[in-house]
């Protein structure tokens, strides 16, 4: 989608207007750079409470030629640049969907936020996205018309970064959305391979043989049961002089069951998106591609289909990782951990500055934090802060769990190996990261992301469409970009 400046004479011919305004704005219409008419309406609107200019809400006036859409931020003391994207997201859907090809976007008022034209060029990115690629189109249909966005603000440099944020949550999103039957190990190594040689990455993948001579045992394990083999996939994107390495890790099960510990019904739906984290760093990947970044970035994938099939493994069984250690296991649905923790072996190999891990790892992560705040496990406080930083700048709320506790830390003691691979339900959460710990390298700095409950959306809003979030994957990128 374009993105180009404005000026008022310009805007006069497009097809809609979209003014974003805060409650005190339209107590102050006077302050506006608005054409005189348009003041004059909204003024009238606001005398008959038809537009307050209240958080979230909006509405459509059709004028003469063309329509006019208001958008809500709430009061001044409140708004800030995740609100406005939010809105932005949520006025550009509306118009797309009224079959308007273009749009004048009024937003130089709100200048006082950083970030104006990176969260327009991230806004028009995610605005028409929506996964219904199996849905027969009855013969009303009318695709997305918005094709072009006009505004008073000349950013575009800032205007090609957000919309390079927002097609690597879109990859992500796509491929988290897809089902079990497109998505296999097999077939998410190979979107790797596509993405890698469009970018000119280097990609390594680890079939059955390989992983069995790599001795990633646990990988191995959970993918026993399934017809369709698991898979280790590595890219790396790598600059002539980086100053920093840093490791990006992803749960890459791309079906669910539970295994032998099969799951209720209820609770196998929407399965497909245990994939997410994999898919997440496939979409940073590609960002930090077409950012050019002058970070070496190591993305590696441990994908798996967890199945009860006759070969698969079993409670009371006794696997090894990579890095020689030992667990038992004690159920099947506790299979995320298993997977990561020889994709962790890996990257603490590399040696890297840091490692991020994402995962939707525990129903008791979003248990305790609920379905729009991922839990962040750190054992390193500047990486935690820098971190946090990033998720409030993105608008992806994260909580600092604990990673330290002696009493779940001894439960994770087994009599017949050095762990088991799960706990009781209470501390589930904390269970699976100091799980997690035992195999990363010792003295790397390390964040775990718990992204279980933000992975998914029942239905739309603000910037997510209904399903895959791609949650993590606009705060990993601002963290990059900053190093």
């Amino acid at each position: 989608m374009q993105i180009k400046s404005v000026n008022e004479s310009q805007a006069s011919s497009l097809d809609s207007l979209l003014i974003l305004l805060r409650e005190e704005d339209c107590e102050n219409l006077a302050n506006l750079e608005l054409a005189q008419e348009l003041k004059d309406v909204i003024k009238t609107l606001v005398s008959r409470k038809d537009f307050k200019a209240k958080k979230g809400t909006s509405l459509r006036v059709p004028l003469v030629e063309g329509s006019l859409y208001l958008a809500g931020l709430g009061k001044s003391e409140k708004c800030n640049v995740n609100i406005i994207r939010d809105s932005l997201t949520q006025g550009l859907r509306s118009i797309g969907r009224a079959n308007n090809k273009n749009v004048c976007v009024i937003v130089s008022h709100l200048k006082e936020y950083n970030g104006l034209g990176f969260v327009l060029g991230e806004a028009s990115g995610l605005c028409s996205y929506t996964f219904d690629k199996y849905k027969t189109k009855d013969k009303d249909y009318e695709p997305f018309a918005l094709d072009s966005i006009f505004t008073d603000i000349n950013e575009s440099e800032e205007f090609s970064r957000g919309q390079i944020f927002a097609a690597s949550q879109i990859y992500s999103r796509e491929l988290a959305n897809e089902p079990g039957c497109v998505i296999t190990p097999e077939i998410l190594a190979a979107k790797a391979q596509e993405l890698a040689k469009e970018y000119n990455l280097e990609c390594e993948i680890w079939d059955e043989k390989r992983l069995e001579s790599e001795r990633t045992g646990a990988l191995l394990a959970v993918g026993r049961g399934s017809k369709n083999p698991p898979r280790l996939i590595h890219l790396i994107y790598k600059p002539v002089n980086p100053v920093k390495k840093i490791a990006i890790v992803g749960k890459g099960i791309t079906f669910d069951s539970g295994g032998l510990n099969i799951k209720p019904d209820n609770y196998m739906l929407t399965m497909k998106g245990d994939k997410t984290g994999a898919c997440n760093v496939l979409g940073i990947m590609k960002g930090v591609s077409e950012l050019g970044l002058n970070i070496e970035v190591h993305g590696i994938l441990a994908a798996a289909e967890n199945m009860p099939g006759g070969n698969a493994y079993k409670p009371d069984d006794i696997i090894r990782a990579r890095n020689g250690k030992t667990i038992e296991i004690n159920n099947t649905d506790a299979e995320g951990r298993l997977v990561l923790s020889d994709a962790l072996c890996v990257a603490s190999e590399l040696k890297p500055d840091a490692i991020i891990d994402m995962a939707t790892l525990t129903g008791a992560c979003a248990v305790a934090l609920g379905k729009h705040r991922a839990g962040l496990f750190v054992n390193n406080d500047e990486l935690a802060n820098k971190l946090l930083d990033s998720s409030q700048r993105r608008g992806e709320p994260y909580w600092r769990m604990p990673l330290e506790d002696e009493f779940i830390s001894e439960s994770l003691k087994s009599p017949y190996a050095d762990l088991v691979n799960c706990g009781e339900r209470y501390g589930g959460a904390i269970f699976a990261a100091l799980f997690l710990n035992e195999f990363v390298g010792e003295n790397t700095a390390w964040a775990h992301m718990d992204i279980a409950g933000t992975d998914f959306n029942d239905k739309e809003y603000g910037v997510y469409s209904k399903g895959a979030s791609a949650f993590g994957v606009r705060t990993c990128l601002d963290y990059l970009m900053r190093l």
